[in-house]
């Protein structure tokens, strides 16, 4: 990683530092654990973990599992591994925010004690009637006079289950003429009754995520809270808390722009909805842009936070090329990926005039952009499997690859020329028979003939039969969102994001492949080998379109 990247919240550092306050950096990512981590929240995650590295401080993960409903130890699990997966450890410590509920309940009394909270009973449609608009002020709740006792009183008893759900609420004392609607009296504590992942049935009151956030982030000691630009709008209600339950050394929230990517959505609530229609086949689809989904499909840690560093943080939204990620990857697996040779659409070639039974093996480079990678084995025999679209009966102009009559090189071994093309009844080609000059294995013709096309080939004796899937973009238009009035998102999804080869066949040397290891497949792209099976899934293609955008 670039020891040298620095961005506005690095500024604002370096300026404490230069003023003399030395404290140590302590940062946070606060996931809710109600679904999969995605490629926005490697950002947040490098943001905050970089920055603490950085400067020599903290990082801590801190569970926000302030809302019961949607929240699973499933969840859980997935955003720890996906966070050491990128590389970076919780080195402040791993938290849960349902640790602090009895802190927040604590603070909740004494801000009702001091007469800074209430408890309401306007129902969610009142409060929202009484809340005014962003030109007209709201009005004062009927029940925002009640005493410190009384709403001492009532909260303790939503405490112990004598009210229903929704029936009350506490809410801070603040101004409901505020132009900032997040300070008209917010919302601070709610009635739910759900069964918690971690407290179980404890608690039937929750704290609401403006209340609990900045009570957690002080209580850890965090010094630079990074969030994103949404919660720009909530800052002022963050220092109201911080200020009213009177910590010392408080935090700070410095807010910056969501990572937003072409032809995909950021968001895991529309996440959770492809999940559960079934417009993939669930959270690690390799179409999707969570990081077990970028895992399973074969990118890096290394190319996401490339990605990521190369984005950088800013308070502007801007909505990143997806060519761009594709250029990180492709960029690191041109440098590290093995090559291997791999048909996809098969189609037989015989050479009519090399030996049955025999077989022969010809050295090839393991990968040409790097010479300490050595060289393999590649088996080679009588029947071989070439691409259906390296042979046209009648080519187009500038065709160098295979056609009747014609001469190619097979990629490492000989020049071969076309003689004969056998098909089936229904017309659709089953063999190609064509003759070797056995002279050039090794070379050029000895004659000196020019030969310009060279396809790549496996020995059908030897082949390893193979599913590859190839991806396109989740979505059709760059800007998912940029919808025509009652348009949806999914409106916009690409019914052809997924092509199945279910007939590959791939070299010999493919047979004992491991989950997870990546390949370049010669003049097709990258692959990853896939949990399944012999499964493949294409990473990415071998052209950039992001090197000719750049150019």
């Amino acid at each position: 990683m670039d020891e040298n990247v620095s961005n506005f919240i690095h500024d604002v550092i370096d300026a404490e530092r230069a003023a003399g306050n030395m404290r140590q950096i302590h940062t946070r990512f606060p996931p809710e654990p109600n679904g999969y981590l995605h490629i926005g929240s490697a950002r947040a995650i490098w943001a905050n973990a970089y920055t603490a590295q950085k400067y020599g401080g903290l990082f801590n993960l801190r569970y926000d599992d302030t809302n019961p409903v949607k929240e699973d130890d499933e969840y859980v699990q997935s955003i720890l591994e996906d966070i050491r997966w990128l590389g970076y450890e919780p080195t402040g410590g791993i938290f849960y925010g349902s640790d602090y509920f009895e802190k927040c309940y604590e603070f909740a009394e004494k801000l009702i004690k001091e007469g800074k909270a209430y408890v309401c009973d306007l129902s969610a449609d009142e409060m929202r009637e009484y809340r005014g608009t962003l030109t007209e002020p709201g009005r004062n709740s009927p029940y925002r006079d009640r005493s410190p006792e009384e709403n001492l009183d009532l909260f303790r008893r939503m405490r112990a289950g004598e009210f229903p759900d929704g029936s009350r609420t506490l809410r801070a004392k603040i101004d409901m003429s505020s132009p900032n609607m997040n300070m008209r009296d917010p919302a601070i504590y709610r009635i739910v009754r759900a069964h918690h992942h971690r407290q179980g049935d404890k608690w039937c009151i929750y704290p609401l995520y403006d209340f609990a956030h900045p009570i957690q982030d002080a209580l850890e000691g965090i010094t630079h809270s990074c969030c994103s630009i949404e919660f720009e709008n909530h800052r002022p209600l963050y220092d109201w808390v911080i200020e009213n339950i009177g910590f010392e050394n408080p935090p700070h929230q410095y807010e910056f722009a969501r990572l937003n990517v072409t032809y995909t959505v950021m968001s895991k609530r529309f996440l959770r909805e492809l999940v559960e229609t079934g417009a993939v086949d669930g959270w690690d689809d390799p179409r999707m842009p969570t990081l077990c989904g970028l895992r399973r499909r074969g990118y890096t840690p290394s190319a996401i936070i490339d990605f990521v560093r190369r984005c950088g943080l800013a308070k502007a939204y801007s909505i990143a090329d997806i060519s761009l990620l594709e250029h990180c990857i492709r960029e690191e697996l041109n440098r590290t990926a093995p090559r291997r040779m791999a048909v996809t659409d098969p189609v037989k070639l015989v050479i009519t005039n090399y030996p049955e039974g025999k077989t022969e093996y010809f050295e090839v480079a393991n990968n040409t952009q790097d010479p300490d990678a050595g060289t393999r084995k590649v088996a080679f025999s009588r029947e071989l499997w070439i691409d259906r679209s390296d042979f046209e009966e009648v080519p187009p102009p500038k065709f160098f690859r295979l056609k009747p009559g014609g001469e190619v090189r097979l990629m490492g071994a000989y020049i071969v020329r076309c003689d004969e093309v056998v098909k089936g009844e229904d017309g659709s080609i089953t063999e190609l028979h064509c003759s070797a000059d056995l002279e050039t294995g090794n070379g050029n013709p000895a004659d000196g003939r020019k030969v310009k096309g060279t396809i790549h080939w496996v020995s059908a004796a030897h082949a390893v039969d193979a599913e590859l899937r190839v991806y396109d973009y989740m979505f059709t238009q760059p800007n998912v969102f940029d919808l025509p009035e009652g348009g949806h998102f999914r409106d916009l999804l690409n019914p052809d994001s997924l092509h199945v080869y279910p007939n590959a066949k791939l070299e010999a040397c493919m047979a004992d492949i491991g989950t997870g290891e990546k390949f370049q497949f010669v003049r097709s792209g990258y692959y990853c080998k896939d949990k399944n099976p012999g499964v493949y899934n294409c990473i990415v293609g071998l052209k950039d379109p992001y090197a000719k955008k750049k150019n």
